[in-house]
């Protein structure tokens, strides 16, 4: 497979072994990153360097999943069940009580305005608050079981994934519940997701990429990298046309022309993790997010 000639991406030290899964910006220069085993940090360089926090939670260790930043009020949450929540860009967080019958734990929580929040279990509850937390309204009103995967389009649409693989459901704001869809091939489905024109896009095991068109139909299905032997397991657009994958073993691919031509990154190939998310806060910040502490940072 061809190479990139000199990788965008620049390993960031952080001090902790635990598994790095989600980042979130109160500005460009200030963000939060959570991770597993209570991991919660704070940078003021725009990700260069992290400084690990502690909140007095008690005994009990944690798995932040999730966190998010509408200007300065932010939301985390993870499991066992838990969600906080900032009013002061993170000087401060309070504890939410959640409902004993909330079904699942909370997995995905996105900031959608001021004291307006959308939070995902992970058996498909999709929830909405608009007072800070202290009310849950069910905009999705059955679960449909365990989920390997969940996302969130710019528009508040959803695509979840079965914890097996085996199908994938989607939710559009206004309806009472999901839509489910049998995967499409005889591969199980890892991830799915939006790209930016709100058309969907799937990996699954063994490598495999797909994209769906404007007629709502899939493409047909490619193989940049047969190598990779544990599988790609996140997806993100950096511009409409550059694509970033990131997989098991440190694999790192890339697409300069909207997935028809594919290069691979083989300055990580050296890096011992796994790497589970790519994300873009904006076109020229972006990281990498995998276990034992591993994150890599986008410098262009």
């Amino acid at each position: 497979m061809t190479s990139l000639e000199k990788s965008p991406w620049e390993v960031v030290q952080l001090p902790t072994e635990a598994t790095v899964l989600d980042i979130s910006f109160v500005s460009k220069d200030h963000g939060w990153l959570t991770g597993a085993r209570s991991t919660l940090m704070e940078t003021f360089d725009g990700g260069k360097t992290w400084e690990p926090r502690t909140l007095d939670l008690g005994d009990t260790v944690y798995r932040f999943d999730s966190i998010s930043f509408s200007g300065d009020e932010g939301w985390i949450v993870g499991a066992p069940s838990i969600l906080l929540h900032t009013e002061n860009a993170g000087q401060s967080w309070s504890r939410i009580p959640l409902s004993a019958k909330l079904p699942g734990n909370p997995l995905m929580v996105v900031a959608s305005g001021p004291h307006t929040a959308e939070m995902t279990t992970n058996v498909g509850a999709i929830y909405k608050t608009e007072d800070d937390g202290r009310n849950w309204n069910a905009t999705v009103q059955e679960a449909f079981g365990v989920l390997r995967s969940v996302n969130r389009s710019p528009e508040g649409k959803y695509v979840a994934v079965s914890s097996r693989g085996s199908f994938y459901s989607i939710w559009n704001p206004g309806e009472v519940s999901w839509d489910p869809h049998n995967r499409n091939n005889s591969r199980r489905v890892q991830n799915m997701g939006f790209d930016p024109q709100g058309h969907l896009w799937m990996l699954a095991r063994g490598g495999q990429i797909q994209f769906s068109n404007d007629s709502n139909e899939w493409d047909e299905a490619i193989t940049p990298d047969r190598s990779v032997s544990v599988g790609l397991l996140d997806l993100a657009f950096r511009t409409p046309e550059e694509i970033w994958v990131a997989g098991g073993s440190g694999n790192l691919l890339c697409s300069l022309d909207g997935g028809k031509t594919w290069l691979k990154d083989r300055s990580t190939a050296d890096i011992p993790s796994n790497f589970y998310r790519v994300l873009f806060q904006s076109p020229d910040q972006g990281f990498v997010l995998g276990q034992s502490g591993a994150l890599l940072r986008y410098v262009g």
